[in-house]
């Protein structure tokens, strides 16, 4: 459908590729991916016919429709949401109206007039293409496409101009999709999206019927819409089969082949120099020398690209807290005559990493508000255990940071223990590199500034962490870098996000919030997705009931037989339930040699304050070798039903 061939591209002095050959044919499902900088959105536009090529040609096959879709920066105007969207089918609509006028026209002629025959033909021929074109659904489709995405009725009446630019983005989402272009492209379309209309997005997409090129820092979205990526590096564009998955543990191949390329290359260019050099004024070796020279000319230089440098930031470990971290106890929550919450109740226990989850509206940050203290409680009592710190991450907290500092001097004020080597590295993590730590705080984006809000909170944090969608604007590098500090954190987590990745890596319960209620699951988003579409339930504990049912009512459950038959559990989940298996053996084996310990130092009296303290140190292992056996158990049996 469309190719470029010795394509080129410079950004003034910088060259983001050269000697593109890619040939998009009508099925390819291709993910663009590539460090920031490398010219990704460059290169979409530049195939949108947006952007030119300063070197090569591209060509494209007559009638093709592009459709491109930026990351932000589009503003519609003057219609309602649905005649926004409606107008994407205007040349279907005018053959509507035209049947419409040849239906009149019909009944008001004489069946045996020519002047009748000539509008009734025109009227077959009309309606066959009206019919070919599906002219009959297109209100339904607009609806499947605009509830799919997250708009509800009551909102296809109000006018585009009443939406913030995320909403503005996915009403030109939706436009696209129901346009369906032979080719796709799509810039970071999950930026705006929560998390149910992404997996709309990835069914949809699945189903395209035309090519699609699509950039995303969603690797989860990634690995389940496309099948094949193309990667801007070393200033050319690299192509590997498979998702993004295998492309990783194939670019590790191709990068070990390059090196020992480069090297057995460098290995050569020596031996030529070296030759040339000793033998240069020598006259009976001068046809010798001038074949190796010749030969060193027309070596194509590998080019190493720069070192990838994998970057590990652990933050201090908090202070421990209370077995118990806090309780809702039939808390309501209210603004005016909407109800949010209704009777909830529930607890977080010391090192839960819990995921909230809901439509856009249910409630996610008022949730995390509530936890944090920022909202009041309209009913209903809200505990904090022994020695809980909570600390908050908001949407906008980028708001309470000082406009005037500069990076590198507000995070050394925040940090004056850490080296200027160490807090640039965490400040690179979070995309501020070279002269980036000197730009103050005020010139940044929102997107910028709540990156290094992120960054800041890193440094010291409480033993109650709660998020709200910590993973805004990051890519997946320094996605990866938060997941592993709170993978290692050993407080505890509330968070709200809608990357799917990140969900499933690190949660170990789902809060739903929906219809005033919060029900809660055990497991990570994986599972909770896995229960929610009818598969088996395991023995509830008193969280993992519906909250606010009362004691008695039976909660329906599979048979065993049943439950196991209905076990799917994806390559990438079951990686992830075996690791955490292994940890779980690990942290067990750790808490029996502990506990041994320590009550062998119980057996000697010391104080009566030491004995109190060995005895709570002492429940609260037992209490977590407990519950760590209760998980690995349940691991186990999963892991062994996928076998």
């Amino acid at each position: 459908m469309l190719q470029l061939t010795g394509a080129g591209k410079r950004f003034g002095p910088k060259l983001l590729f050269d000697g593109l050959d890619w040939l998009i044919t009508p099925k390819d499902h291709v993910g663009l991916v590539g460090g920031n900088g490398t010219g990704k959105s460059t290169l979409l536009k530049v195939i949108a016919g947006i952007d030119s090529l300063d070197y090569g040609s591209i060509q494209a096959m007559k009638g093709i429709r592009i459709g491109y879709l930026p990351q932000d920066g589009l503003s519609l105007t003057g219609r309602t949401v649905f005649d926004e969207c409606m107008s994407v089918f205007d040349l279907l609509r005018d053959m509507e109206r035209e049947l419409e006028a040849l239906t009149v026209s019909m009944s008001e002629l004489d069946p045996l007039s020519l002047e009748y025959s000539q509008v009734a033909d025109r009227f077959t021929r009309v309606d066959s293409e009206f019919r070919t074109r599906d002219g009959y659904a297109i209100e339904a489709k607009v609806g499947a496409v605009l509830t799919g995405l997250g708009f509800n009725k009551t909102d296809w009446t109000r006018y585009t101009d009443e939406f913030s630019g995320g909403w503005q983005m996915r009403i030109a989402l939706v436009k696209l999709l129901l346009e369906q272009p032979n080719i796709l492209l799509l810039d970071e379309p999950t930026n705006h999206l929560d998390l149910e209309a992404r997996n709309w997005l990835e069914d949809y997409l699945k189903n395209y019927p035309h090519a699609y090129i699509l950039i995303s820092h969603d690797r989860y979205f990634l690995d389940v819409t496309i099948t094949r990526i193309a990667e801007l590096w070393n200033k050319r564009v690299q192509f590997y089969s498979g998702n993004y998955e295998k492309y990783k543990a194939l670019k590790a191949e191709r990068l070990v082949l390059l090196e020992a390329a480069y090297k057995n290359q460098q290995e050569r260019i020596q031996q030529l120099e070296a030759f040339i050099n000793r033998f240069r004024a020598q006259a009976t070796k001068a046809k010798q020398v001038q074949s190796r020279i010749k030969e060193l000319e027309k070596i194509e230089r590998i080019e190493l690209p720069p070192e990838e440098k994998t970057i590990h930031f652990t933050f201090p470990q908090p202070k421990p807290s209370g077995r118990v971290v806090c309780e809702f106890k039939n808390v309501s929550k209210s603004f005016g005559e909407k109800h949010v919450f209704s009777g909830v109740n529930f607890t977080i226990e010391r090192g839960d990493r819990i995921a909230l989850v809901g439509v856009n509206g249910a409630g996610k940050s008022t949730l995390i508000k509530l936890l944090a203290g920022a909202e009041p409680l309209s009913s209903g009592e809200y505990t904090l255990g022994h020695n809980v710190e909570p600390d908050y991450f908001a949407q906008d907290q980028y708001k309470a940071l000082d406009a005037e500092s500069r990076l590198l001097d507000d995070i050394r004020d925040a940090s004056p223990r850490s080296t200027d080597t160490e807090l640039r590295s965490l400040l690179g993590c979070f995309l501020f590199s070279e002269d980036d730590v000197f730009k103050r705080i005020g010139v940044l984006s929102g997107g910028e500034r709540n990156r290094y809000a992120l960054a800041r909170l890193l440094l010291h944090p409480s033993n109650f962490i709660l998020l709200d969608e910590p993973t805004n604007h990051l890519d997946m590098r320094a996605k990866d870098v938060l997941l592993e500090a709170l993978e290692k954190f050993t407080g505890t987590v509330v968070f709200v996000s809608h990357d799917r990745y990140f969900l499933d890596a690190l949660a170990t319960r789902v809060f739903e919030i929906g219809g005033g209620e919060v029900r809660v699951f055990p497991g990570n988003y994986e599972d909770y997705v896995w229960r929610k579409e009818g598969g088996h339930y395991q023995t509830p504990t008193l969280d993992d009931v519906l909250v606010g049912v009362p004691p008695g009512v039976p909660i329906p459950m599979p048979a065993p037989a049943e439950a196991m038959s209905k076990v799917r559990v994806n390559p990438m989940k079951l990686k992830q339930m075996q690791d955490r298996a292994s940890k779980l053996e690990r942290r067990i084996s750790e808490l029996e040699k502990e506990i041994a310990s320590v009550e062998q130092s119980l057996s000697t009296y010391v104080s009566a304050d030491e004995s109190m303290r060995l005895a709570d140190h002492l429940n609260a292992m037992r209490a977590e070798i407990e519950s760590s056996m209760a998980e690995w158990e349940g691991l186990s049996s999963q892991i062994e039903a996928t076998a």
